[in-house]
């Protein structure tokens, strides 16, 4: 998508679509004054006879409106005028492209960046593209059908009040384009059937990547490598299953002999639960269950795509956890890669089990910092709902970071503790450590129970098990936390403008 800026009046620009905004209580916005003034007061009188509504995100497309240059315009709702921030920027913004998707528009003019002044201009240029991206994405490569014609729209421009703000919104823009583009990358890899993505493809995904970047290499561990550097509690997880695991490699180098970023994504492409099996109610929704490893996938991609200065690397064990003759059982002790033995109680419990060996397969790459995303614990769901990722670290700092990032990208995180207490839970009469920590905590001593692989490490947990995917009518994958992760990197860079 193209994206430039604009000081003209939306009255005055020849283009196919126009958005403007009405506030509840009929109160224009800056656009809509100004397409109200040219039209001879055609908003106020649609406002009166209910044809326009200012309900946040209720739109409607007008044509061939007197005075007006523009062929179409786009008016959205924008709630309460006391109320409109960011959140509601996004959702007004997304309703107003969803509507505009359903006519030929090529090029549109969105002033709705004119009705946040107090907000950064970089953050209105990226809000507007992840929007956009996220409003026009459609998965549907698995459906027979003939493929809908994509919406041509290839030029979007973005209402600034002053010319000292143009580069600030375009850069925002470039990096939520790019953004976005990793997000619809993580979420056709979560929306994939699990019979489509398997380890073996989500390898082949990293590998196509990285022969379209210069500075990004993958490298495909298989099991033998695996069972020869001793990630045996990985390898308990797919010993059911008869697709093979893959330990894949990525790493980005855009800044020298600077010490990487790790971020370790779970890829289990389909978890059955393993012999203790999962009911069967929403188990196809277990495909989501490798939304870790997308989403660090689809980092890559961002970061890769920007051509940040900042040395990354991705570490995702992709694997299927099975029932089988050959399965894990509960009561099973197995070695992990650090040398540590864990009592499996639950094979259920199976991210952890590989996030720990390849937690530690990463020490060798010295990180400045290491951060593990994982659709890890229903427990997760039910403390946080939906809506926020949780966060567990060694570090405060890199916490505190962490949630900073997931303010600024909308893109929210809460801190849960780990610690002593539910270490305790992990305790094991004939092992190092056991896998679960019965039922109260489990979020916490899943954090904890990772905790005891990163001693000495600047890492990060990341639980997003609420947020990776929609279910119900909705149902999709989410893409989250590209915008998170990314968010992180380009302050950790400097690439966030100051």
């Amino acid at each position: 998508m193209e994206y430039f800026t604009s000081t003209s009046k939306a009255s005055r620009r020849a283009t196919d679509c126009v958005i403007i905004g009405v506030y509840e209580r009929g109160k224009l916005g800056v656009g809509a004054a100004d397409i109200d003034a040219a039209s001879k007061g055609e908003i106020r009188r649609l406002i009166k006879s209910g044809d326009v509504s200012g309900t946040l995100g209720k739109t409607t497309v007008l044509r061939n409106v007197a005075g007006v240059r523009a062929s179409r315009i786009a008016v959205v709702g924008l709630g309460k005028a006391s109320e409109f921030g960011a959140k509601q920027f996004r959702r007004a913004l997304g309703a107003a492209v969803a509507a505009i998707s359903a006519t030929k528009s090529k090029q549109i003019l969105n002033c709705l960046t004119l009705e946040t002044r107090a907000a950064d201009p970089y953050y209105l240029g990226r809000a507007s593209a992840e929007s956009v991206a996220d409003t026009l994405y459609r998965f549907t490569q698995m459906k027979s059908a003939r493929k809908p014609a994509g919406m041509p729209l290839n030029k979007i421009g973005l209402a600034i009040a002053k010319r000292g703000d143009a580069d600030r919104v375009i850069r925002g823009a470039e990096h939520g384009d790019a953004i976005g583009r990793g997000m619809s990358l993580a979420k056709d890899l979560g929306n994939l059937p699990p019979n489509v993505c398997t380890p073996s493809y989500l390898a082949r995904t990293a590998q196509k990547l990285a022969k379209s970047h210069a500075k990004l290499t993958t490298k495909i561990l298989n099991e033998a490598e695996m069972k020869r550097l001793g990630m045996l509690s990985l390898l308990s997880v797919t010993a059911g299953a008869t697709e093979a695991a893959k330990l894949i490699v990525m790493q980005y180098k855009g800044a020298g002999r600077d010490a990487p970023v790790v971020l370790v994504g779970k890829g289990v492409t389909f978890d059955t639960g393993g012999i203790s099996l999962k009911p069967g109610a929403a188990m196809d929704e277990m495909k989501y269950d490798m939304c870790g490893a997308a989403s660090v996938i689809g980092t890559m991609a961002t970061v890769a795509a920007l051509k940040l200065p900042i040395n990354v690397n991705v570490v995702v064990p992709a694997v299927v956890n099975m029932p089988d003759a050959n399965a894990t059982l509960p009561g099973d002790i197995i070695k992990s890669m650090s040398g540590l033995t864990i009592e499996i109680l639950n094979t259920d419990a199976e991210g952890r089990l590989i996030l720990c060996d390849a937690l530690t397969y990463s020490r060798r790459f010295k990180p400045a910092a290491i951060i593990d995303v994982a659709t890890l614990t229903g427990a997760c769901v039910v403390a946080l709902g939906k809506y926020y990722t949780a966060v567990m670290s060694h570090s405060d700092e890199l916490a505190e970071s962490i949630l900073g990032a997931g303010m600024a990208a909308e893109d929210r995180v809460w801190r849960m503790p780990i610690g002593d207490e539910y270490a305790q839970q992990l305790k094991s009469n004939f092992a190092d450590v056991a896998n679960v920590g019965g039922r109260y905590g489990d979020t916490c001593t899943a954090g904890s129970f990772l905790a005891k692989f990163t001693e000495g490490m600047n890492w990060a947990h990341l639980d997003i098990a609420g947020v990776a995917w929609h279910s119900g009518a909705k149902k999709g994958s989410t893409g989250r936390p590209v915008p998170l992760l990314t968010q992180i990197l380009l302050s950790r860079c400097g690439k966030l403008p100051r």
